[in-house]
């Protein structure tokens, strides 16, 4: 989604209905969310019945439509946090692969940053160790921390990479210790949280000749402090803060809601476009809360270091990704500068 979109026939995507807000238009822009399959790219809603000559053309046509986005994004570096639902159900794990390899092979720069929650949790209660939570982070003692990296860097990592691989591109496996990528502090809450981390600094030196080779690099974000001790650093900050060092086009938060709400309780006034101002003023006046906080102040952060426009996207939605770039339409919510 571009902040001026070029327009596409509506015959990409459904149309969805408008609804008058009413508070602040200016800043924010809601429409009715639509996570259904009239949102997906229509090569992949073809009905069955139509002839194989109709199909083919609607493809080209789609393909047709998206120039204008692709030409836009060639070469620009796009910074994508995986993670939620969309890493837990197999057939949204293949749609996320297949959309960066996309992206990939028409000029953009994808880097993927993901995290592992679920894995994690398994593994800790295989060797006996439960899970423990406050205020939605892990509570990360030593053998916790171990089991972290082994999983997070070992596992997950190596397996995205594989997957990659498979779909056509050519994916390279990092975490954030790799050449001092992320350097870690300890969390001002430490005495609490163990070895949960921040984001000290990031030297991305070791992604530029990797990006510029057209090869995916895949971060799982287990970083060092300066003394060598892992933490377990949360991903959408470390997306956030690696979109910031290596100059993003975008960035990309794929989570399990479909962007930010107008009204918390009602699903449908999804804000499709929003600037700083108007994002801060839903922070402050309680629009925003709970989890979706971190999120938009990991957005607004990047934004602030020169990231041109940052989205906290539904992963739940089949090629969320393409929808968000590719098209006018988009997807979830688009924050800009």
């Amino acid at each position: 989604m571009l902040p001026t979109k070029p327009q596409l026939s509506s015959s990409l995507l459904a149309s969805t209905p408008l609804f008058n807000p009413a508070s602040n238009p200016n800043h924010a822009k809601p429409i009715a969310a639509s996570p259904s399959p009239r949102r997906r790219l229509r090569i992949s809603a073809a009905s069955t019945a139509v002839s194989p000559g109709a199909t083919a053309l609607s493809r080209v046509d789609v393909l047709s439509e998206a120039l204008p986005f692709i030409q836009r994004f060639k070469g620009k570096t796009v910074v994508v946090k995986y993670g939620g639902a969309a890493m837990k159900s197999p057939e949204l794990q293949s749609s996320v692969i297949r959309d960066l390899v996309l992206l990939s092979c028409v000029g953009l720069r994808p880097i993927l940053v993901h995290g592992g929650g679920p894995e994690i949790n398994s593994w800790l209660l295989r060797v006996g160790v439960e899970p423990q939570f406050r205020n939605g982070l892990r509570v990360t003692d030593a053998l916790t921390m171990e089991v972290v990296e082994m999983v997070l860097v070992g596992k997950v990592n190596k397996n995205l990479v594989s997957l990659i691989n498979l779909a056509g591109g050519t994916a390279v496996g990092l975490c954030g210790k790799d050449a001092r990528l992320i350097t870690a502090r300890p969390s001002p809450n430490a005495a609490a949280l163990g070895f949960v981390g921040e984001v000290a600094r990031v030297d991305a030196t070791v992604l530029h000749p990797i990006i510029a080779s057209g090869h995916i690099p895949v971060i799982a974000t287990v970083a060092a402090d300066e003394t060598g001790q892992a933490y377990n650093i949360n991903a959408d900050t470390a997306a956030g803060e690696i979109a910031a060092a290596v100059g993003a086009e975008k960035l990309l938060l794929l989570t399990d809601v479909s962007g930010i709400l107008a009204d918390r309780n009602d699903p449908g006034s999804l804000v499709k476009e929003i600037d700083i101002a108007g994002v801060r003023q839903m922070v402050s006046g309680g629009q925003v809360a709970g989890g979706m906080i971190p999120k938009v102040e990991c957005c607004v952060r990047a934004l602030a270091q020169g990231v041109h426009t940052a989205s906290i996207i539904d992963g739940r939605v089949p090629h969320s990704l393409l929808l968000e770039i590719l098209t006018d339409e988009g997807t979830g919510t688009m924050i800009t500068g």
